[in-house]
């Protein structure tokens, strides 16, 4: 059984970092970390380098469960998490969400929203705490 966290390398994707992993620890559970991008822009700033990701590693390293990070670009975000929950059995999906005006939730298809209304597992979303 796993835990699946939807990453970015933001204050939100760090909340759902620092949630999951608590939450495999605490299940006992692999954890496995998804920080994907569609590769569409010169510059994805939710996108973790490569100095991020080998830090995230490390600490990682440090939990008491199994961990592994992932790190590819792919044709839909959404769909490479879910995908990744399904072929690991997840117990649970955790992403961040951030705010959304009532125009962009409208006109833009959020990676989160689809991630929540399209699992077969439960999802927890969270915030960071200055967030609001």
């Amino acid at each position: 059984m796993t835990v699946v966290v939807a990453y970015s390398a933001d204050v939100y994707g760090k909340a759902a970092l620092e949630f999951g992993a608590t939450e495999a620890s605490r299940r006992g559970e692999r954890l496995v970390v998804v920080n994907d991008t569609k590769g569409d822009a010169y510059v994805d700033k939710r996108l973790a380098a490569e100095q991020e990701i080998d830090a995230l590693r490390a600490e990682l390293s440090r939990l008491d469960v199994e961990t592994e990070v992932r790190q590819d670009m792919v044709p839909d975000v959404a769909e490479a998490v879910l995908a990744v929950a399904a072929e690991s059995s997840a117990t649970l999906i955790v992403v961040g969400v951030r705010p959304r005006s009532p125009v962009g939730k409208l006109l833009l298809g959020s990676v989160a929203q689809r991630i929540i209304l399209d699992a077969r597992c439960p999802v927890l979303a969270v915030k960071p705490d200055d967030a609001g």
